[in-house]
């Protein structure tokens, strides 16, 4: 991880001081700071292998989007400063039974992202069948899902040439409150094979989902029990998936299929 010398605010008046500026006006206050998003954590995957302090590989599980997950080093790569998930055809049955295989990293049981704002800068190749999203899930399940809400950040479907962005919750998949407010946006983006920066904003108030820093869906809280399990602490997740009911069927000849990140980075309202 890329690391900055950042001097604290008092730190630089005490510096001031004794450069002999003894006059009021010179000593620069935490209190005429603009508020705004600050950067409090990022990982730009720089290292030689990943922080297993804060990232675990997915394993395989029941539901669609974890059929084919996997923790074989056939799905990860490391380039450069970039973290690279696979979609591949397993070529080894002998180890693993599974047709497909793919990668994914998540930060559960380990780090947790309070409300603020979550980019991740991430580019994908294109296949019938890919699934690759970026997503947050509760740190802590308490109902279970959907009533402790979920975050989809990014969801790209086969060749489409545009994302998702999504949330869930009982108000919104049991009650089927989807217009009420609009709880999904399908966003078009121009070349999703080239870098862009997919986000989301949690406060206390609202969601506001963006894409390269243009909002494009903004979900209010409202006084309606339930309707708003949001803001609360996150793990965050970002996989290659293949299959199932929403994306369709796997074309095998389209494979291997990757998505890229470049990084992570998380902000705090200050």
């Amino acid at each position: 991880m890329k690391k900055k010398i950042m001097m604290s605010m008092p730190l630089l008046s005490l510096m001031l001081l004794a450069c002999g500026g003894s006059d009021d006006e010179n000593v620069i206050s935490d209190n005429n700071k603009e508020p705004g998003w600050e950067l409090v954590w990022q990982d730009e995957f720089d290292g030689e292998t990943v922080d297993e302090s804060v990232w675990s590989r997915i394993t395989e599980g029941t539901p669609d989007w974890k059929k084919y997950q996997s923790t074989d080093d056939r799905c990860y790569e490391k380039r450069g400063s970039s973290i690279v998930f696979y979609g591949i055809v397993n070529d080894d049955k002998d180890t693993d039974p599974r047709d497909y295989l793919c990668g994914g990293l998540y930060t559960a049981g380990k780090k947790a992202f309070g409300p603020g704002r979550i980019e991740v800068c991430a580019r994908m190749t294109q296949a019938q069948g890919a699934w690759p999203a970026i997503w947050m899930m509760p740190f802590q399940s308490d109902k279970g899902w959907p009533y402790d809400g979920e975050i989809d950040i990014m969801e790209h479907l086969n060749m489409d040439k545009s994302v998702y962005q999504t949330l869930h919750s009982g108000y919104i998949d049991v009650d089927n409150n989807r217009d009420n407010p609009l709880y999904s946006r399908q966003s078009p983006v121009a070349d999703v094979t080239e870098f862009h920066v997919y986000g989301v904003d949690i406060t206390e108030d609202k969601v506001v989902f963006h894409i390269d820093g243009v909002d494009k869906l903004t979900y209010p809280r409202m006084a309606v029990d339930g309707q708003y399990p949001f803001y609360q602490e996150w793990d965050l997740r970002i996989d290659m998936q293949l299959g199932g009911s929403w994306v369709g069927k796997i074309n095998a000849r389209q494979l291997p299929v990757e998505m890229e990140v470049a990084w992570v980075k998380y902000y705090q309202w200050r």
